[in-house]
């Protein structure tokens, strides 16, 4: 009997203690471990976004040194496209101009006496824009006529007299190929530039008013550096005062292209070489 009310009593100690005791364990979970837990991911969720993404700093210009750095660029690009102002003469005085700047073109000085020194611009436009299309003009010709002339090779065969050309007498030519090789082809371009006003005024005279001179200029260089040259010395004939050449083909040139051939192979290949070098300065100098 003692026994057993001794159990009874005992008994709802132990369940109380074990309500207590889970209480405590609650408690100790809610604000010690669950709150450390909450830490952790708080702190470890900035670690992972930060691997994933690095931080961009932005800084941020101050207005007024922006504001300076593009007036300073704004002043420099006009300072740029400010080109320095040329005094030309008048088309009609222009001729003076030429005949103090000449002696700084070539150091073959002596070589001078080869250019006409009169009306000089328009002797120019005039020779080229004829040349462009085939003609010589020779009344306008910027450069003195040599005075050694045209000569053939004559050979007695069973068929009779055979004329043959004669590359000796492209020899007539070679002071003038000379004067042209000696030339400073970035002051050519340069001075070409300078007298563009002056060139499109003595272009104008011919009635050509709108149109750009330089695409005149190009087209007698493109004629010059596509003139073909014969693999062997051409074959003539004279039926009458003037030779002919024998081949139709070369016959059929037109006289801008005929002279060329007259200058012969070696100064026709160093006419060529100048002429691509001054076409291509003259590109991009547009």
């Amino acid at each position: 009997m003692s026994i057993q009310h001794t159990e009874q009593k005992q008994t709802p100690w132990a369940v109380i203690a074990i309500i207590i005791a889970a209480i405590i364990a609650f408690v100790i979970y809610y604000y010690v471990i669950a709150g450390d837990d909450s830490s952790a991911i708080e702190v470890a969720s900035p670690v992972a976004i930060t691997a994933v993404q690095e931080p961009v700093e932005i800084i941020e210009a101050e207005p007024e040194l922006l504001e300076q750095d593009i007036l300073t660029e704004t002043i420099e690009e006009d300072i740029a496209d400010i080109e320095p102002e040329i005094n030309l003469p008048k088309l009609d005085e222009s001729d003076s101009w030429f005949s103090t700047k000449l002696p700084t073109l070539t150091w073959r000085k002596e070589l001078l006496k080869l250019v006409v020194t009169d009306d000089m611009i328009r002797r120019f436009v005039v020779f080229t824009d004829n040349f462009s299309q085939g003609t010589l003009a020779y009344e306008h010709t910027p450069l003195v006529m040599p005075n050694t002339k045209f000569t053939a090779l004559e050979q007695e065969t069973d068929q009779g007299t055979k004329l043959q050309w004669d590359e000796s007498s492209a020899r007539r030519f070679s002071l003038y190929v000379d004067l042209l090789r000696s030339m400073d082809s970035e002051m050519l371009v340069q001075w070409y530039i300078e007298l563009k006003p002056l060139i499109d005024q003595a272009y104008g005279e011919l009635g050509y008013p709108d149109q750009d001179f330089t695409d005149k200029l190009h087209n007698a260089i493109t004629k010059v550096l596509d003139m073909e040259i014969p693999k062997t010395q051409p074959e003539l004939e004279r039926p009458s005062v003037m030779y002919k050449y024998k081949d139709e083909s070369l016959e059929s040139l037109d006289d801008a292209e005929k002279l060329l051939l007259r200058l012969g192979k070696e100064n026709l290949l160093v006419i060529k070489s100048v002429m691509l070098e001054i076409n291509e300065k003259l590109a991009r100098a547009r």
